[in-house]
């Protein structure tokens, strides 16, 4: 046993197990899995700031944070089943999915826009609980249940909106009644200072506490770092991996549920072809945040410090008058940074 000695008020000594040692703040604030995508967000500020005017504006923040907070709902849902152990390749297709079942349940079946969008989260717990259903059943990994999943909700997305509007994207449904209710509750501004802010900034903070609470102050939350670090260890201590795994899914479905309402109630109508490929961002965005492929690591706000790294490269490059097809280049340079800035964070935490 490694042990430190010393001298007590009396002259007396004593000896210190090095194990039980206190960090002090700074090696605290260094071990955080958040860390180093904390450093990348300051800097990329920064250099923004610098090499594009228009970027430095309060109206620029604003806009700012809106990219970041529709990537950033899905990126904290994602980022806890990630810390469970798991992917969910479909997450990007089920907003669009979500969408798409509101707006045409609605529209067909001639019910209020409040009915609609409350059958379309049926749908998407629905699409959330088949995924970890199938998972933990068939033990196959979840990268192939959910690529299934993707591939088959694209069809039906797209197959289905010809098949019963005769088009490609829903009809406008802005004369609906629940229109004005819910626009409000997922699309719309609050003036803060003299700008306008819209209103899912406020729900991705809200999402990113609620994860934090869960995650580091609750049973669910230990039980989501057991089920992500050893699955069958975490089973043979009592803990529920079937129920916690299924309801993490089931998240990323409600998450999904969210942003497509916000997407039907800002556009009006949907596209039936989009949101392949925004899976891959959503994940990226947790793994830039410090969340390990492996599972039983992470944080949330480190996926909400993805998000705005995210939020600023889109919009910063626009600013900076740089062609948007370097925004990809940006993101790939961010992934391989925050990777290899993660694993020295991690490998420092270990040798401390």
């Amino acid at each position: 046993m490694s042990t430190q000695t010393g001298l007590d008020i009396g002259g007396h000594k004593i000896v210190r197990d090095e194990r039980v040692k206190e960090r002090n703040r700074a090696q605290r604030l260094l071990i955080r899995p958040e860390m180093g995508a904390a450093i990348g967000a300051v800097c990329i500020f920064v250099f923004f700031l610098v090499v594009a005017p228009p970027f430095r504006t309060p109206e620029a923040l604003a806009t700012v944070l809106y990219a970041s907070s529709t990537i950033g709902i899905m990126a904290c849902a994602v980022a806890l089943l990630m810390i469970g152990g798991e992917f969910d390749l479909s997450s990007g297709v089920a907003v669009t999915t979500s969408s798409l079942a509101a707006s045409m349940l609605a529209y067909n079946l001639h019910l209020n826009l409040w009915a609609g969008a409350a059958l379309a989260l049926i749908v998407a717990l629905a699409v959330g609980f088949l995924n970890g259903y199938l998972v933990m059943k068939t033990k196959i990994p979840s990268f192939l249940i959910t690529l299934g999943t993707l591939l088959m909700l694209t069809g039906i997305n797209l197959a289905g909106t010809k098949l019963i509007s005769g088009q490609v994207a829903t009809p406008s449904v802005n004369d609906m009644q629940g229109w004005d209710s819910a626009q409000t509750v997922f699309a719309s501004s609050w003036p803060i200072f003299g700008v306008e802010v819209r209103i899912t900034v406020f729900w991705w903070l809200l999402f990113t506490a609620a994860a934090t609470y869960v995650l580091f102050k609750t049973r669910i939350g230990n039980w989501i770092f057991a089920v992500g670090g050893d699955q069958e260890s975490a089973r043979a201590v009592g803990v529920p991996v079937t129920m916690v795994k299924v309801g993490l899914f089931m998240f990323v479905g409600f998450a999904a549920w969210f942003a497509g309402m916000h997407l039907l109630f800002t556009f009006n109508t949907v596209q039936s072809g989009q949101g392949v490929g925004n899976e891959f961002i959503y994940i990226i965005a947790a793994v830039i945040g410090g969340c390990l492929l492996t599972g039983g690591y992470g944080t949330a706000i480190g996926a909400a410090i993805g998000a705005f790294i995210f939020g600023m490269a889109q919009q910063g490059i626009v600013y900076a008058g740089w062609n948007p097809d370097w925004f990809k280049f940006f993101m790939g340079v961010m992934l391989l940074f925050a990777v290899i800035a993660n694993n020295a964070f991690r490998n420092y935490a270990a040798k401390r």
